[in-house]
């Protein structure tokens, strides 16, 4: 004879739950699926390159030539100040004789 409780408790187990799915996957373009494949949207818009800035960030650059680069665009300063002084002055006449 087989027990009741044997036979109640293999009727009584949980419901499997779902393990893998493969939806919104990419297909392979074999000639299968190639007409599958033309409406696919992977690079409908293209593939972009990366915006290039104007000015890159100084993030991770040598602090050796950061110092450097700092004195440099200083001294820049300083002459085109000068040239512009210079610039700026009345130059004295001179008169012919």
């Amino acid at each position: 004879l087989v027990n009741v409780n044997i036979l109640d408790s293999l009727n009584s187990t949980m419901a499997k739950s779902k393990n893998h799915t493969n939806h919104n996957q990419k297909q392979k373009a074999t000639l299968i699926f190639l007409i599958a494949s033309l409406d696919h949207k992977d690079h409908r818009n293209g593939i972009k390159r990366p915006r290039r800035q104007r000015c890159p960030g100084m993030k991770g650059v040598d602090p050796k030539f950061l110092k450097n680069l700092f004195y440099a665009r200083k001294g820049l300063m300083k002459k085109k100040l000068e040239m512009k002084r210079s610039e700026a002055k009345p130059k004295p006449t001179e008169k012919k004789e």
